[in-house]
């Protein structure tokens, strides 16, 4: 499993903007139910976002191929206070937030 962290910080205008898209993807991902992936994002308190990405490690992300993913990503950077940081991740603990790891 290929497992990546995303952080980003909105600017105070555009984060229940962002926070509709992003509950856009997921609505799109309950109704199309892509194998191969897990997706957790959460929003702080400070208008930072925060999402946790988990896919099958050969091949693209399921996510690429939902519309409501491309307009998710579709002006992200200037929603952003801080610019999206990417990294990869490795699950140290889990405690019944993710599936058997």
């Amino acid at each position: 499993m290929r497992r990546t962290v995303i952080r980003y910080k909105t600017t105070p205008e555009m984060t229940e903007k962002n926070a509709e898209l992003v509950a856009n993807v997921f609505a799109a991902l309950k109704t199309a139910q892509p194998e191969g992936l897990r997706y957790l994002s959460l929003r702080l308190e400070d208008d930072t976002f925060i999402h946790f990405v988990e896919t099958a490690a050969e091949g693209a992300s399921p996510l690429q191929g939902l519309p409501a993913f491309a307009a998710f990503q579709n002006g992200i950077r200037e929603r952003c206070a801080e610019t999206p940081l990417v990294k990869g991740a490795t699950v140290i603990g889990n405690y019944r937030m993710l599936g058997d790891t």
